[in-house]
């Protein structure tokens, strides 16, 4: 019998997944294609994901009984959210095999600890400081030229809990409109574009990384992607070289989103990583129906212990997002050859809240 940390599971076998989510929901359709079945922890008895999990537990994320209860139904565990508490993960991941491991966790739910990580393991970001007060805010903008970005250390997400200051007034009463929480300082970035990169690390530490992702957002909430990203080719290969250092240095298995800016100096194309997320990831979802394996695919060999798929893709395509009464055009939507339709099931349509998203298929160009 191997080790808990190396335990593979086998078809029948069943995934926890933490958060009820539409990434939950993908998640568990990919696994019940391979034979596995999920079982969905949530606290939110509307989630998606109940509706194709083979069994569900409504409880917060704190209830101790409950998660060592759920621990004894699943024989591995992943989340779909990287702000499940750490305490959770902890309980768990003494009792289950937790894929990714805590450790990615911790280090991606604080931006001071991911960009620490990302600037010790020698990977590009930009320049940052630690943010206690409006005082150490307002030296910190001296040093850093009047203009950055403030950001909460933890929670933040969609453009939530984040301040673009470009000019000295921007900063006015900063730490305080961001509620007296520790934050961070980090250099304005003048970039060309915002792109990504989906990787996956195995539990034999092999990766795979797709291609590179070209990405809009509107109102702080991503509206497009575009694969194949408007970069060199060259400029391609080392963003994907990036996003697997950073898994290999995380020791991480499963599914990683990597967002980066590109930025161009005259001829030069340079790549800094903003952030990262330790789970499949939006700018991923083209990967469903351009690419033989899906994100959401590897995300479960990899926590399942088996061997990855290939990464390879098939077509050009655009996901769009599909925000609030964006949805509401799925007929639409459905009358075009060339489009293959994604709703999450989600029972009330809200300004801003996602409903699904459409891939839109290309021939590859030659």
């Amino acid at each position: 019998m191997n080790s808990m940390t190396d335990a593979k599971l086998s078809p029948g076998d069943t995934i926890g997944i933490l958060g009820g989510g539409q990434l939950g929901r993908m998640i568990a359709l990919a696994a019940g294609r391979l034979g596995l079945k999920c079982h969905v922890f949530c606290p939110d008895e509307a989630s998606p994901a109940f509706d194709v999990s083979a069994e569900k537990t409504v409880a917060a994320y704190d209830d101790e009984k409950a998660l060592r209860d759920f621990a004894g139904k699943v024989d591995a565990v992943t989340y779909e959210f990287e702000n499940v508490p750490g305490e959770t993960a902890d309980i768990l991941a003494s009792l289950r095999p937790v894929r990714p491991g805590p450790r990615a966790l911790s280090v991606s739910q604080d931006r001071l600890s991911e960009k620490t990580f990302l600037r010790d393991a020698g990977i590009p970001v930009a320049d940052f400081e630690s943010i206690d007060s409006q005082n150490e805010l307002d030296d910190a903008l001296t040093r850093f030229g009047g203009r950055g970005v403030v950001k909460t250390r933890r929670f933040g997400y969609d453009g939530k809990g984040q301040i673009m200051i470009r000019a000295r007034e921007d900063a006015q009463d900063a730490f305080s409109r961001l509620g007296h929480v520790p934050t961070i300082l980090e250099a304005l970035v003048t970039f060309e574009r915002e792109i990504s990169v989906i990787v996956a690390r195995g539990l034999d530490g092999t990766a795979r990384a797709y291609d590179v992702a070209e990405n809009v957002h509107e109102n702080h909430i991503l509206k497009t992607s575009t694969v194949p990203a408007d970069i060199r080719s060259a400029t391609a290969a080392q963003a994907r070289e990036i996003a697997e250092r950073i898994a290999d240095a995380l020791g991480y298995v499963g599914v990683m989103g990597v967002e980066m800016f590109l930025v161009r100096s005259g001829e030069e194309e340079r790549i800094i990583v903003n952030e990262i997320a330790p789970r499949v990831h939006n700018s991923g979802h083209w990967t469903e129906d351009a690419c033989l394996v899906s994100q959401f695919e590897q995300h479960v060999r990899a926590v399942a212990g088996w061997p990855l798929g290939t990464a390879e893709r098939h077509f050009d395509v655009t996901m769009e997002n599909l925000i609030g009464h964006d949805a509401d055009a799925w007929h639409d939507i459905l009358s075009d050859p060339g489009a293959r339709l994604h709703l999450y099931g989600k029972a009330e349509t809200r300004a801003g809240r996602k409903m699904g998203h459409v891939n839109r298929l290309r021939p590859i160009k030659p």
